[in-house]
């Protein structure tokens, strides 16, 4: 832990501070300086910050990390994608990845408009298909182009994290023009291109694309399945056991996003097997327009689902920061490492009685729900619901009121 002496520009203290990268799940206080962390300890002295907020009955965690969301709003042809800060910060993320909304042929317009413009940290796959998702043309051969979709995310190494393929099935039957596996085949190739893990949003109709294929045969190691506990596969046996395959799958290395999306998402699926402890490996949204009044919501929301679905508070955190961070290739991510970019998250875990529903519009009731009272990133509070750490209005100093009557020039800023 540092101990410089440097003044802190805000201090968390209090809270219960969960920090699963640096196994950390203990009372401690989180000092930020010049939009870093800068301290993680016992009992700091307040009076060494401009800005203390106090967290305590409240738990602090890295910034959450949803990394299958469409966050390209600017896109000419798709209508998925959503603001992500407007949906993000409430519910403690502070880093989204982008899930191919962007193929190699728009990434760079999608950078200049989206990415670099946003207040939250904006990653992506780029997707083989040259003109991205939306249309029929996701299904054209010529589209899916392996060298120039690793040559984009050779090009940005600092924003794109891989390749992704999805929904090569449902416009036309496969033909020698078209081959079942052809947009995995072309994914795999780029990822072994450019050195990076392939998201896959795959469904195993027709019955020529074997869903155990893909997992044993056709994914590397460290390539991801989103959609985990989708209908579409049979994560189940006839009675009710998690298919042998599916563990042979992780024991090659193959990695398991729930990837919840508007049809990604069954109860009938997770529940068993998350019982029998088949867990997924990291926890995402897939949020866009035609789920984000639900069943999706936001982040926080699958969090919750997954909470009530008997994984501890310290599963769904590792799942959300330290995980995907790990899969993305982006491990100073996730994490109040001294010196790590300080994004933060405080929640209040309630107690009581709450109803979550899937995507085949069934519920479930859980005991325990987080709620963000507290976003920051890069030491910056951007979510701030109660305006913890401001003044009440009857003691804020003169500056809180402009009155029109003195006809000032420049109007005062709140301090």
């Amino acid at each position: 832990m540092s101990t410089s002496t440097e003044p802190v520009d805000l201090l968390l203290k209090g809270g219960r501070v969960i920090d699963p990268a640096n196994g950390l799940d203990a009372l401690l206080d989180v000092a930020i300086t010049g939009g870093k962390v800068s301290r993680v300890a016992p009992d700091l002295p307040a009076s060494d910050a401009k800005t203390v907020l106090d967290v305590s009955g409240r738990y602090v965690t890295p910034g959450l990390i949803d990394i299958h969301v469409h966050a390209f709003v600017t896109h000419a042809r798709s209508n998925l994608s959503v603001l992500s800060e407007a949906h993000a910060f409430p519910a403690g993320v502070t880093t989204v990845v982008d899930a191919g909304t962007a193929g190699w042929r728009d990434f760079p317009l999608f950078k200049e408009q989206v990415i670099d413009r946003s207040k939250i940290r904006i990653l992506s796959y780029v997707n083989i298909v040259g003109s991205g998702m939306g249309g029929d043309w996701e299904h054209a051969a010529g589209e899916m182009n392996p060298k120039l979709a690793a040559a984009v995310v050779d090009a940005y190494p600092d924003v794109a994290v891989g390749i992704k393929t999805a929904h090569y099935w449902a416009l036309r039957p496969f033909d020698e023009l078209h081959p079942p596996w052809l947009a995995v085949d072309r994914a795999i190739e780029a990822g072994e291109l450019c050195h990076k893990p392939v998201m896959f949003d795959f469904c195993p109709w027709p019955v020529e694309r074997p869903y155990r294929t893909l997992l044993l045969e056709k994914m590397r190691p460290g390539d991801i399945h989103t959609h985990v506990f989708a209908q579409q596969f049979r994560v189940l046996d006839d009675y009710g056991k998690v298919q042998d395959f599916m563990w042979v799958a992780r024991e090659r290395g193959v990695i398991f996003d729930l990837g919840h999306g508007a049809g990604s998402f069954w109860y009938r699926n997770a529940v068993p097997a998350i019982q029998q402890g088949f867990v997924p490996d990291s926890i995402s949204t897939d949020l866009h327009t035609g789920n984000i009044n639900g069943p999706v919501f936001d982040m926080l929301t699958t969090v919750n689902k997954c909470l009530n679905m008997g994984l501890s508070l310290v599963d769904v955190i590792e799942r959300s920061t330290r995980a995907p961070a790990r899969e993305i290739g982006h491990p100073e991510l996730g994490t109040l490492n001294v010196g790590a970019a300080a994004d933060v998250a405080v929640f209040d875990l309630q107690e009581g009685s709450f109803s979550f529903w899937d995507c085949g519009r069934a519920r479930s009731l859980g005991k325990q729900k987080l709620v963000c009272t507290q976003t920051i990133r890069g030491g910056q509070v951007v979510y701030n619901p109660e305006g913890l750490g401001l003044p009440l209005w009857e003691e804020a100093p003169d500056r809180y009121w402009w009155d029109p009557a003195e006809k000032r020039t420049t109007r005062p800023i709140a301090k």
